[in-house]
């Protein structure tokens, strides 16, 4: 049949739910081989002192390589090295304190079997994941680690799909109890993160993208009201802060309050903002994480809060500057 020609009564959708259905029931058939090879596996990985090295020919190579990823992204450094390459000179990436995870359904990778005698010679752990324990890796295998499915999702029984998903959630599953085994934190992660949203969110200071110095919104006490409107005009952020000659923090005005002092009719060239603000202020210290003060501006249903040590102020930071530094 010419790859242009489709049954009209062909039903993709249908095609699609037969592939999770096989897929899901070989993820059920997992739960058997989380045992004591894989807690043996968690712990060599575990007291490490080098890296995980991750091989895999094809699709398992593919595999290899998100894992690897995964490893180094929750605490755990490792990096894929490709079995060809590795034959060819690549191989001395690896050291021998290092281990080697090795990846393949068959567990007949020649590329993979090629290496094991120079791993065995160099005493580097040898941890293989395959769907057949009694295979040559499964045997070299110092540990092995068994993902068999009873069946590929494709219907040849050719294309690598069942299998593969196999191996990526026994390797996450490694990951995370690795992750959990030495209390790696979200700040941890983000740490490897830091060109993410997620690294922005939990790395950024307040410090970081407050105003400070003459972006500064101020009035003075015996300031009029006049004053702090054209304060909070040239300044452009919706409010002002009312301090002494010291910089501490008396109060605020915002432009909700000169809505406020409309309603009231306050004559505006004669009112003393002293007299207007609202004394304190809600506040954050410099060191405040971003994403902190974001939840706190949301919660209090503010769009601006003072930065300040104590009761000197130090900067303000608006919720503009939060959608700019991708905070939110």
């Amino acid at each position: 049949m010419s790859h242009l020609s489709l049954a009209p009564d062909f039903d993709f959708p249908a095609a699609g739910k037969q592939v999770l259905a096989v897929e899901r029931a070989g993820l059920a058939q997992l739960d058997q081989y989380i045992n004591d090879d894989f807690r043996r596996a968690c712990e060599k990985i575990f007291f490490c002192s080098g890296k995980v090295v991750v091989m895999g020919m094809g699709k398992s190579g593919h595999i290899g390589r998100k894992m690897a990823a995964t490893f180094a992204s929750t605490g755990t450094p490792a990096f894929f090295v490709h079995p060809g390459e590795a034959s060819h000179g690549d191989l001395g990436m690896v050291s021998a304190q290092d281990i080697v995870i090795a990846l393949s359904n068959s567990g007949e990778s020649n590329e993979i079997l090629a290496l094991i005698p120079v791993l065995k010679r160099l005493s580097i752990p040898l941890i293989c994941m395959t769907g057949k324990p009694e295979s040559a890796m499964g045997k070299a295998a110092d540990i092995h680690i068994c993902v068999h499915v009873p069946q590929e999702a494709c219907p040849l029984g050719l294309a690598p799909t069942t299998s593969t998903t196999a191996a990526l959630v026994m390797g996450d599953a490694m990951a995370v109890a690795l992750l959990q085994a030495r209390g790696f934190t979200s700040e941890d992660f983000a740490l490897s993160h830091p060109g993410g949203a997620l690294g922005r969110k939990l790395l950024l200071r307040v410090a970081d993208i407050m105003h400070s110095g003459d972006e500064i919104p101020v009035t003075a006490h015996d300031a009029s009201l006049r004053d702090a409107l054209l304060e909070i005009t040239r300044k452009n952020l919706g409010m002002t802060v009312i301090c002494d000659d010291n910089r501490n923090i008396e109060g605020i005005f915002t432009d909700g309050d000169l809505r406020r002092v409309f309603d009231m009719g306050v004559d505006l060239n004669k009112a003393r903002i002293a007299d207007l603000m609202t004394a304190g202020g809600i506040r954050v210290t410099p060191n405040t994480l971003a994403v902190e003060a974001l939840n706190l501006m949301q919660s209090r249903h503010i769009t601006s809060v003072l930065v300040a040590e104590q009761n000197r102020l130090l900067g303000v930071v608006h919720m503009h500057d939060m959608l700019r530094a991708g905070v939110i």
